[in-house]
């Protein structure tokens, strides 16, 4: 082989490389220039127009942003409690004890996403209707909830998995009773992994559309369903800048997951 060949044959990795990044950053980069444009139409390949009118307009009293904005946050965090204080438990019980089936357990939490969420989001919202759940808070984060535990418990089974269990027989042997080894030992050492697992479940419920759909609206004024309405009106400056808002604390968090969310937790997720 020539050494002109050897020479050439970064042409079509770089060439791969390029498509790759156009693939992933063309949207995000369209989604910016559309979310800070003021005039911009066919057939003219860049915005005539810049300004930030429409983000006073999304940000005004009449935009519902603020408050689709803090219901969407309390949501949120109201699902990670809500997951993480049925996780820690399960995940904690799945990781240490010999369950039986204990792999049907864990599939058992994927069955939310086995099914089509139309379907089932509506049979939901017909019985919260029943019982007084649809259209509230508590509603959509029971309903939040039921999509984060597949992460929750996957995640914390996991990061229990990987705390070494010499360490919590050494806390045993020196008097430490099943407690305080459990929140001395154990629990600190699955932190990281419980965090990370908190912010998959706070992602998910903050970008979840179906089920803030059927269970929530009107009532209770989310983001993603507010990036619905503004899109399907032709509204695409606001629906751009909707989606910055919930593109922002996605890019932050799942930065943070990479920075503590070890190798050896990872490779223990489903085991």
């Amino acid at each position: 082989m020539s050494p002109l060949s050897l020479d050439l044959w970064w042409l079509p990795r770089a060439a791969s490389l390029g498509l790759l990044a156009f693939v992933i950053f063309g949207p995000l980069g369209n989604l910016l220039l559309w979310a800070f444009t003021e005039k911009w139409y066919y057939p003219h390949t860049l915005p005539l127009e810049y300004g930030l009118s429409f983000w006073s307009k999304v940000f005004s009293a009449r935009g519902n942003a603020l408050e689709s904005l803090s219901n969407s946050v309390l949501v949120a965090c109201l699902t990670v409690l809500l997951s993480l204080a049925l996780a820690v438990p399960a995940g904690y019980a799945l990781a240490r004890l010999k369950l039986p089936w204990r792999g049907a357990i864990l599939l058992a939490f994927l069955i939310p996403q086995a099914f089509p969420n139309l379907t089932v989001y509506v049979n939901i919202a017909r019985l919260f209707y029943q019982i007084g759940l649809n259209g509230t808070i508590l509603g959509v984060v029971i309903v939040h909830t039921t999509h984060g535990l597949v992460f929750a418990v996957w995640i914390a089974t996991a990061a229990f998995s990987a705390v070494d269990h010499e360490l919590e027989q050494a806390a045993r042997s020196i008097g430490a009773g099943p407690l305080r080894t459990f929140f001395d030992v154990t629990l600190p050492l699955a932190l990281p992994g419980l965090m990370a697992s908190a912010i998959f479940v706070f992602l998910e419920s903050l970008d979840e559309f179906t089920g803030s759909y059927f269970v929530g609206a009107p009532d209770v004024n989310m983001l993603p369903l507010l990036l619905y309405t503004a899109g399907s009106g032709g509204n695409y400056q606001i629906a751009s800048i909707t989606a910055v808002l919930l593109l922002i604390p996605s890019i932050g968090f799942m930065l943070f997951v990479e920075r503590f969310l070890k190798a050896d937790v990872l490779s223990r997720v489903g085991h």
